[in-house]
């Protein structure tokens, strides 16, 4: 099976050279890297012209935003299996190969994703969890890619970090660009995995399928451990439309109950708001008021998208 390697890029590029090492040291190396990269970003095309990998390409994008890298690099391959990583990341050498073997083996397997070795400040986050990958029929969502341990498992959700897709399981889909966002555009890969799985492919997590992550800075109002209002807000509309879109009838009215009642750590509702009083005062309120303003753009978007 040919494969198709998609790394967007922005202004990365000590951690773009260090992906691309990984890259040459694969057991089954790519038959395609397609690069995406912004137009401006002088600094990454001049290092991608003096280091030129075997099968290497790269498309060009004017427009920023994750969202519209990866559907440009998709768009540009030609690959039977189609890799998504990220330029911070550096895949481990049979990383390739254990995916190959993957879709070989699993006819009815449409996206194969991994775990993500996040390292912060020098030391490697340790595997811990079995629940890796899944939403609770209230709609939670529980990642945990880069904490899975365990044997190969179905899931719901791939990490964008470290995903394939069959390439006959994504004929026809595109990264939702009804997501908000200017860079990072969080839970595109949600979004993207329901709608997979709604085609009636599975979607396979294996712990040993790895790529070591080194998250690097961020050039939009996304920076990782800072909050940010914009970003809370977008990161809120982003869940709620892909949830309300996929979710069954049922489970979407246990969804709009959970988000009000209770919400999650990082998009909270009313318990969840009581919850962090004692620690975050004030910010608590303000987080819970951001988080129903972006639920509700996020069921507002997906009520326009109906029409």
């Amino acid at each position: 099976m040919t494969i198709s390697v998609i790394i967007p890029t922005y202004h990365r590029v000590e951690a773009l050279m260090n992906c691309m090492d990984g890259l040459l040291k694969q057991s089954r190396y790519p038959d395609e890297i397609i690069f995406v990269v912004r137009s401006t970003d002088d600094d990454t095309l001049q290092a991608l012209s003096l280091r030129n990998l075997p099968n290497q390409t790269i498309a060009l994008v004017e427009k920023s935003g994750l969202i519209h890298a990866l559907n440009t690099g998709v768009q540009h391959s030609t690959g039977a299996i189609v890799v998504l990583t990220d330029d911070d990341t550096i895949p481990h050498s049979d990383w390739l190969e254990k995916i190959e073997q993957h879709y070989i083996q699993r006819p009815e397997v449409g996206g194969i994703g991994g775990r993500d070795i996040v390292h912060l400040r020098g030391e490697p986050i340790p595997a811990q969890r079995q629940e890796v990958g899944v939403i609770k029929p209230y709609g939670r969502i529980i990642g945990n890619h880069h904490v899975g341990l365990g044997g190969v498992r179905e899931v719901d959700i791939l990490k964008g970090a470290n995903m394939s897709y069959r390439r006959a399981a994504i004929e026809g889909l595109r990264f939702d660009e009804n997501l908000k966002g200017t860079g990072a555009q969080v839970h595109n890969e949600l979004e993207f995995s329901l709608s997979v799985k709604k085609q009636g492919w599975k979607l396979i997590y294996d712990p040993e399928v790895c790529v070591d992550h080194y998250p690097a800075e961020r050039f939009d109002e996304d920076k990782r451990n800072a909050f940010n209002e914009t970003a809370f807000l977008n990161m809120s509309h982003n869940e709620t439309y892909s949830l309300l879109k996929h979710l069954s009838g049922a489970r979407r009215i246990l969804y709009v109950l959970w988000i009000i009642i209770v919400g999650s750590k990082s998009s909270p509702g009313l318990l969840q708001c009581i919850r962090m009083l004692p620690s975050q005062k004030g910010t608590a309120f303000k987080k819970a008021w951001l988080a129903l303003k972006g639920r509700w753009g996020g069921w507002r978007t997906w009520r326009g998208s109906l029409d």
